[in-house]
């Protein structure tokens, strides 16, 4: 599976938000920017990114998936130094 794959499935899938995805074809790590995070607590939230994937985790296709997923404003806490 290509990153631009995955990448765009999670956009898709997740109206508004930014992925960033790296990986080598079978494994992959995402980070995900959403407002829709705002009242989800961590395992509500990378849920909600497995399940734009659909098919492709259960199918193999996608092996593995290490989610970060962040609100804006969280977001901006992780990249501001």
């Amino acid at each position: 599976m290509e990153i631009e794959t995955v990448r765009n499935m999670i956009e898709s899938g997740l109206p508004g938000s930014s992925a960033t995805v790296t990986g080598d074809g079978a494994h992959f790590d995402a980070i995900v920017v959403s407002e829709a995070f705002e009242s989800m607590n961590t395992l509500k939230r990378q849920r909600a990114v497995f399940a734009t994937l659909g098919d492709s985790i259960t199918s193999g296709a996608l092996h593995a998936l290490n989610i970060k997923a962040y609100t804006p404003e969280e977001w901006k806490t992780q990249t501001v130094q």
